[in-house]
Parts: C-alpha cells; sequence; structure tokens
C-alpha cells in the first residue's frame, strides 16, 4: 500500500483560481479591490521570506497589498500607532503581524490592538473565541478561522476525506495550529484528542486516528508503528535539518507505505496557509463592502471540487 499524496500546491492553485479570482473581480466591479497589511519587526530572514510569498500570492489573485517594515529596536508604541492607521484606513481589508517578534514586544496586546473584522489571521481573542461559540466555517459572518488550520480543513474537504464521526488525533497544542484545528474539527462532528510534549506514550493515541494532523515541530517525529493502516496523515511540521533538507514532523518514507493519504513537506499545507490568508482578505473586504453599501450577499461564483 502506498499513500496517495495531497498536493497542497495543486489545491491552494484551484482555489485561488476557481474561488478567489472571481469574487475579487466581483468586488471590483463595486469598486473595491481587497487590501492586506502585513507588519514585519526587525530582520528575520524567514519572515522576509514569508513575506515575500505572502506579498506574491495577493498580486496573483488580484489583491492590493502593502509591508510595513520596523526597525528591530522601534517602540512598540510605534507599532500600534500604526496598527491604529490601518485599523482606520478603508482600503485595507486584512491586518497581519508577521510572527515570531522581537522578545520586548507584548505580542498579545498587538495582536489585540487589530481590528477582528481585519484580524484575517484569525489571531485575536474575538476570532479565537469564535471557534467554540460561532460558526468559523467559511463564509461565516462572525469570525475568521485561523489559516493554517483553515488549510489542512479545505485539503480534507478537497480530497473529499469523511470528517464526521472520524477519530482525529492533533499532535501539538499551539493557539496557532493545535487548539483552533482541534476546535474546528471538533465543529465538524469529529471525535477529536490532542497531544502535546507532556502526552505519556503518545503511540497509543496515534494508532487510533483515522485523521492525525501533526503539528509539534519535531522532525520525524511519528513513525509508521505509530500509525493506523489506511489512516490519513496530515503533516503541518516543517524542519530545516543540518544538511539543510526540509522535513516534516512525519516520517515520509515510511508512514506513506502505510497511510491512505499524505501531505508531503514541502508542498502541502504551507501553499494551502497563504491561499486561507488571502481567503479572510477577500471574506474581510466583501463583508466591509455589504456594511457600507448595505447590500445582500455578494453573487457567489461556482467553484468546482471545492
Amino acid at each position: 500500500m502506498t499513500a496517495k499524496l495531497i498536493d497542497g500546491k495543486a489545491v491552494a492553485k484551484h482555489i485561488r483560481e476557481a474561488e478567489l479570482q472571481p469574487k475579487v473581480a466581483e468586488l471590483q466591479k463595486l469598486g473595491v479591490t481587497p487590501g492586506l497589511a502585513v507588519l514585519i519587526v526587525g530582520k528575520n530572514p524567514a519572515s522576509k521570506v514569508y513575506v515575500g510569498q505572502k506579498m506574491k500570492a495577493c498580486k496573483q489573485v488580484g489583491l492590493h497589498s502593502e509591508t510595513h517594515e520596523f526597525a528591530e529596536d522601534v517602540p512598540q508604541t510605534a507599532v500600534l500607532k500604526r496598527i491604529e492607521e490601518l485599523n482606520r484606513n478603508p482600503n485595507i481589508h486584512g491586518i497581519i503581524v508577521q510572527l515570531p517578534l522581537p522578545p520586548q514586544f507584548d505580542m498579545r496586546l498587538l495582536l489585540e490592538a487589530i481590528s477582528p473584522d481585519k484580524d484575517v489571521d484569525g489571531f485575536h481573542l474575538y476570532n479565537v473565541g469564535g471557534l467554540v461559540v460561532e460558526g468559523a466555517e467559511e463564509g461565516s459572518e462572525n469570525v475568521f478561522p485561523p489559516c493554517t488550520p483553515y488549510g489542512v480543513q479545505r485539503l480534507l474537504e478537497y480530497t473529499e476525506v469523511p470528517i464526521e464521526g472520524q477519530n482525529v488525533v492533533v499532535v501539538g497544542a499551539s493557539n496557532i495550529v493545535g487548539k483552533p484545528m482541534a476546535l474546528m474539527l471538533l465543529r465538524k462532528n469529529a471525535t477529536v484528542s490532542i497531544c502535546h510534549v507532556k502526552t505519556r506514550d503518545l503511540a497509543q493515541f496515534t494508532i487510533l486516528a483515522d485523521i492525525l494532523v501533526v503539528a509539534a515541530g519535531v522532525p520525524n517525529l511519528i513513525v509508521s508503528q505509530m500509525v493506523k493502516r489506511g489512516a490519513v496523515v496530515i503533516d503541518v511540521g516543517i524542519n530545516r535539518l543540518d544538511d539543510g533538507r526540509l522535513v516534516g514532523d512525519v516520517d515520509f518514507d515510511g508512514v506513506s507505505k502505510k497511510a491512505a493519504y499524505i501531505t508531503p513537506v514541502p508542498g502541502g499545507v504551507g501553499p494551502m496557509t497563504v491561499t486561507m490568508l488571502i481567503a479572510n482578505t477577500v471574506h474581510a473586504a466583501e463583508r466591509q463592502a455589504r456594511r457600507r453599501a448595505g447590500l445582500g450577499a455578494l453573487a457567489e461564483p461556482a467553484a468546482e471540487g471545492a
């Protein structure tokens, strides 16, 4: 048995072309171009690469995007002031602060300064709380789902992997991936277990998973003996080894011989994260356009296979 690859690049490309570009075209007919602002503090090389990828993706879909760069020693008040200005800017529909931040910054303070209506990363407490008490599915009028878990959910849906009633194990309990991922799949009526660094005998949980989502940040943590035959394995991890190779949290060679579906690293979840950021930004623009114009729901273009 050899697992089928879940090609995140191909799915992301389809979503951008079949769903997002038509929505952007409809908005532009109303005189609205979705706008994304990214704030980056310091000169973290990886952050610069990620921001560049986001800007490139925005251009491909037809979004306006702008980067606001700050020196590492900038006063926190200056960044907060810029966020306040962007909150008031009607041409900016989404705002994100690129993480990580330098250690002297209060990350939660900055994230909470972003208007919930423009928090397209889904990190504001309002949007996080919405995963519990409101709908976080695509098209929700209430909240923005965090981009990486949202991307995982869309990969599962696109691949027509059933979620309802399935045993799901999430390895990793971060605020960015693990916790929101568990909540989103719970909303889809899966039975969800969350494992983390303090979990004893990790394998006794992972071997029961119909769907295994791994976001622990540990290279090759999950090996074939820990995976049920026929499971769906989503590898969110991305780790650079000493020899320069990028690997996930899953031993791909071993697990792919046992799983039914598996995501590669790179080329699996990563492209979906950026695409869901754009999807949230487009949705923010639609929502704000409706509020300003007093319109009903904008026309939804057909999206084959989504």
